[in-house]
């Protein structure tokens, strides 16, 4: 189905089948080709969970599905992410589990443009209940002034004494060719904080940015750490933003789905005058009395940070959560997906806020043709609909979405681009 807004024709079209659900979608595009789209998602479509992969040759308009395998011995695997890198190359990160902990993160590679790929590559392995792994995001550095280029950052939640409580912190690994082999670990947050996924985003010239939220009862902030040398080491703590935590469940009657408060970076790598080099760190905030997207912008290679703003526009008391940024390397344009219940109150759409002068304004346009009960077809509302959704540009300032959408009744993917 295709509609206008915002003075563009908007598309949306159905990556899985319905049935049973699919959740926590991401996507990455070949840079070079312009067409062939990878997306995963978690995916029930066989019983357990598994990592669902998906392949588009035309631009996200068709997909073919395909289910990833697990290594020996484990039982399902979440939290999937994939990742681009050049010429043909495409990664996805995941965490994989043989019940409800060991959770282990693994990545898996293919080389010929998505068609095949490789058996599960350990990254880091998890112990038992005391050492959890999840909630991975995967990067390659693919800055064209980068001398790191091809580089491959992954991003986990590292849990501690899972059954007791404990703390998490930010994980960091490294491949330095291609997902083939991984550095050991590096836990960046304080492990006296409380941390969910974090992110990393890479500059122009390749410069690592690490970021995440302490998600502790006290004083909640968002924090980055810096690498000039490819994430072989990273400078102290640097202060982002206060963060006000939405609530989880948020406060509208019918819903039950839990609401993460994940970090989101990008950096501007294209090579236009004005925002070349600008870093962006996102996030949902709940400073106003109801759920919104934050933006803060360092101009400075992430020394210092603007204060946050509102992206969205959106109607004081409406929902707004799990956003996802990318920014074009091509014009610098930044473009910021997020779910949105502000049609009615109730049923979620997904909006893009979308800035052409370096994250100072935004303008906001729906994404999603068909607004969407969070619960399906379900007479009981949901706890999960997934922990977040993602974009990817297409240069040069087109964008594809994905995100976990019911209009089918079940927990579907959905695909949503500006270009049809």
């Amino acid at each position: 189905m295709n509609v206008i807004e915002g003075g563009s024709i908007v598309a949306n079209y159905q990556v899985t089948p319905s049935g049973n659900p699919k959740q926590e979608p991401s996507v990455a595009v070949n840079l070079l080709d312009l067409t062939t789209v990878m997306a995963t998602a978690t995916d029930f479509s066989s019983g357990p969970p598994l990592i669902g992969i998906y392949r588009s040759i035309n631009g996200g308009v068709n997909w073919v599905n395909a289910l990833l395998p697990l290594p020996p011995g484990y039982t399902g695997a979440e939290a999937g992410f994939v990742a681009y890198g050049f010429p043909n190359l495409f990664i996805v990160s995941a965490h994989v589990f043989p019940g409800d902990s060991d959770g282990t993160v693994v990545a898996y590679r293919s080389t010929d443009n998505g068609v095949t790929f490789s058996d599960p590559i350990f990254v880091n392995k998890g112990y038992g209940t005391f050492i959890n792994n999840d909630w991975t995001k995967i990067i390659i550095d693919n800055a064209q002034s980068s001398p790191y280029l091809g580089y491959v950052y992954v991003t986990y939640n590292r849990q501690y004494n899972v059954d007791l409580g404990g703390n998490s912190v930010a994980g960091f690994q490294r491949s330095t060719d291609g997902g083939l082999t991984w550095d050991q670990p590096q836990f960046l947050s304080d492990l006296m904080e409380d941390t969910e996924r974090a992110d990393v985003a890479v500059s122009l010239k390749g410069t690592v940015t690490l970021g995440w939220i302490d998600v502790s009862s006290v004083n909640p902030a968002f924090y980055i750490r810096i690498s000039l040398d490819g994430g072989t080491t990273f400078g102290s703590p640097i202060f982002v933003s206060n963060v006000v935590l939405v609530p989880s469940p948020l406060p509208v009657t019918g819903y039950e789905f839990r609401v993460l408060n994940f970090s989101n970076m990008a950096a501007d790598t294209s090579l236009t005058p004005g925002t070349s080099g600008n870093l962006y760190a996102v996030w949902q905030d709940n400073s106003q009395g109801y759920a919104d997207i934050f933006l803060s912008r360092s101009l400075d290679q992430g020394q210092t940070w603007n204060a946050p703003i509102s992206v969205t526009n959106a109607p004081a008391g409406s929902q707004n959560f799990f956003p996802a940024i990318a920014v074009s390397p091509k014009t610098g344009t930044v473009k910021i997906l997020y779910y949105t219940n502000q049609l009615d109150g109730f049923d979620l759409d997904t909006f893009v806020a979308e800035s052409s002068d370096g994250g100072l304004t935004f303008v906001n346009s729906r994404v999603s043709t068909v607004s969407f009960n969070p619960n399906g077809n379900s007479p009981t509302p949901t706890p999960l609909i997934g922990d977040y959704i993602d974009l990817t540009i297409v240069p040069p300032d087109d964008f594809l979405g994905v995100w976990t959408d019911t209009r089918t009744g079940t927990q579907t993917i959905f695909a949503g681009n500006n270009n049809p």
